[in-house]
């Protein structure tokens, strides 16, 4: 459905358009027997949209007009969106000096894949897809929990670009408050000193794990600064700030205000019983100041109407969570998003009053407004965000302040929050005490940045803990990149079976094997890159990898029936079709594979695709079609780059 964007005053809109679903198609004459009965399916149309009960009102007003008026009314409304939605496909491409507010800042807006894109894949008409990770806080270094945070949002870019999509990728560190300043203090460095030292490190992984970011954004920069400065002033000249009396529970460690839902209780080292916050276990303490608040209570309803689209929080699971949360209203108080400046020092002065800290939170999550140039109307070029990756313990601020914070200021709440859950290793929550913190860095240097990346992203399943076991990722990238994809191209590149080096057209030769394993390839190929894309859009990126390995599977036993080995000694080996097809086969296998994998080990995936001597051009996602049911436009016959290649070093049990 067409997303809204919501105001609170006479500036209410509609929406870009009343509803993707509603189609109509003008007619040169209008009849007025049938135009009633259009007029019902519109109606019709209109009760689905998730906006509808909202805007009933509007709409009634509408209607009081004749049915031929107000379908009039509607097919302008189709009209202009179309006509604003073909404006927007035929743009041009992404030209940097656009944000010539940050240009400096910026990496790598990345343009849709590759220069001959078969649009029938794009399933959204706006091109535009800004993704984001949760921006990392640098009160300690990275761990791999961040790490699967920076891969899963950049693999869902990777993928929207291979689509066509033009993508900016926003990550970077969240730099202020009580937390941070400690962490200096024990650290024997300045404020600011040890923030740039943490977030270097969480850059480097960031460059060194392929994250191809966009932007990389730190919330101590002045760009930062001006932009919650304006975002504050906006929210008060709107009437959703005012200075109140806060009284109730404030946890230091988790920066975060919280209701007496939240809370729990247990025994202390004394026995003496205390509260702390149900989440995190950290221990909360009663806080009675004023405070700068934000009429949070009052955006419920708007809350509502965001959550009865159910893909804007996925999986399911953290959707029902929310929208329970938002129903109940327990954590709908009006909020603080002040603190005395004596209490947090290091904070962003209010704009208003600098004996204020603006909350930490809310400094934070303007970070994905600064990092698209906000204020600046260019920020507009990629808002709202297409996908937000955050883990489940902050769901409550990306869910609920984030979006009322955005909806007040009049602008729109992101289009899909992904909440993944947490890494545990050996079954055992990582922290400091236990000496089990995995950095990524380190893990790396066992199992390559790729490797560690594909075990990341292949292991876990967004709505439950992941677990991080070094016998179990010894197995998995032996078993499945070492053996199974590497073995299946070392074996048919290799100068034994393939001195010549081909890679014979896959078109050419798709119907000349006919054994049982011949056929179970061809078909687990022919239907790999819908499967496979469906799991994408549905963030499951475990089940693209075990669609990918079944169809490997498949390829390395239709070579291990046919023995290419055997075929090459015969005397017509020159001649023979069938070792071309087993080939080719096999190879068209790998490409298939290298460009599925893609988003999830771009590393491992390039490097075969340079081998296999894939043009850039023939990258996208339409190029997921085995060659045969593509035209035979991308292979024809071609040489591939070495005689042999290693794709991925097996691992020694350790």
């Amino acid at each position: 459905m067409a997303s809204v964007l919501l105001r609170n005053t006479a500036g209410v809109r509609l929406g870009r358009h009343l509803g993707n679903s509603l189609r109509i198609v003008v007619s040169q004459e209008r009849h007025a027997m049938t135009s009633r009965a259009r007029l019902g399916k519109v109606l019709e149309e209109l009760q689905k949209n998730p906006y509808y009960d909202k805007y009933a009102g509007k709409i009634a007003q509408m209607q009081r007009t004749s049915p031929e008026e107000f379908l009039q009314r509607v097919e302008q409304q189709e009209k202009k969106a179309f006509e604003k939605r073909v404006e927007h496909v035929t743009t041009p491409r992404y030209e940097p000096s656009r944000f010539s507010i940050f240009p400096h800042l910026l990496k790598n807006v990345r343009p849709p894949w590759g220069q001959t894109i078969r649009r029938r894949y794009v399933q959204d008409l706006s091109r535009n897809k800004c993704i984001t990770t949760p921006i990392f806080y640098v009160n300690a270094g990275p761990h791999i929990g961040h790490l699967y945070s920076a891969v899963l949002a950049d693999a869902v870019a990777r993928y929207n670009a291979m689509l066509g999509h033009r993508t900016f990728l926003i990550t970077g560190t969240d730099e202020h408050g009580n937390k941070i300043r400690a962490a200096a203090a024990a650290a024997g460095a300045p404020n600011l000193e040890y923030c740039t030292k943490v977030s270097r490190q969480f850059r480097e992984m960031c460059d060194r794990f392929e994250v191809d970011y966009s932007r990389f954004i730190r919330t101590t920069e002045k760009q930062h600064r001006d932009a919650v400065h304006h975002f504050w002033k906006r929210l008060e000249e709107r009437g959703h700030i005012y200075l109140g009396k806060y009284s109730g529970w404030y946890c230091v460690s988790d920066e975060a205000f919280l209701s007496d839902m939240e809370l729990a209780e247990q025994k202390n080292p004394s026995g003496e019983t205390i509260k702390v916050s149900a989440e995190s276990g950290n221990t909360v303490e009663w806080t009675e100041e004023e405070n700068y608040k934000f009429r949070l209570s009052a955006l419920q309803d708007d809350l509502k109407h965001w959550l009865k689209d159910e893909n804007v929080v996925r999986p399911a699971l953290y959707h029902k969570i929310l929208s329970e949360w938002v129903e109940e209203g327990t954590c709908l108080r009006d909020l603080s998003i002040s603190r005395v400046r004596n209490k947090v020092p290091w904070a962003m002065p209010s704009p208003c009053d600098e004996s204020h800290s603006i909350y930490v939170w809310m400094d934070a999550l303007v970070n994905y407004l600064t990092a698209l140039g906000y204020p600046d109307e260019s920020f507009k070029e990629f808002w709202p965000p297409a996908v937000q990756v955050i883990g489940k313990d902050i769901l409550k601020f990306h869910g609920v302040y984030w979006p009322a914070f955005l909806i007040a200021a009049g602008l729109e709440p992101p289009r899909t929050l992904l909440c993944h859950a947490h890494w545990t290793v050996d079954h055992q929550k990582m922290s400091k005490s236990k000496g089990n913190v995995i950095s990524p860095f380190e893990a790396a240097n066992d199992y390559s940045e790729d490797g560690l990346r594909y075990f990341l992203l292949r292991e876990a399943v967004p709505q439950n803990d992941a677990n991080y076991s070094s016998t179990k990722i010894t197995n998995v990238l032996n078993s499945e990149l070492a053996d199974t994809l590497g073995n299946l191209v070392s074996r048919c590149a290799g100068k034994t079976i393939n001195p010549s080096r081909e890679f014979p057209d896959p078109a050419k030769y798709w119907n000349v094997l006919q054994s049982q394993t011949a056929v179970e390839t061809k078909e687990a190929l022919r239907s790999l890159g819908e499967s496979t894309r469906k799991s994408y859009e549905e963030y499951n990126l475990h089940h693209v990898v075990d669609a990918v390995m079944s169809a490997l599977h498949s390829a390395n036993k239709m070579v291990a029936h046919h023995e290419p080995w055997q075929l090459r000694k015969r005397p017509d080996h020159a001649d023979s079709r069938e070792l071309r097809a087993v080939i080719s086969l096999a190879l068209e296998s790998s490409r298939i594979a290298a460009l599925i994998l893609y988003p999830i080990a771009p590393r491992l995936s390039g490097g075969l695709l340079d081998f296999l001597n894939v043009r850039k051009e023939n990258r996208a996602w339409t190029d997921t079609v085995p060659e045969y049911f593509n035209g035979g436009g991308g292979a024809k016959e071609r040489c591939i780059e070495r005689n042999s290649v290693i794709l991925f070093k097996k691992i020694r049990s350790q």
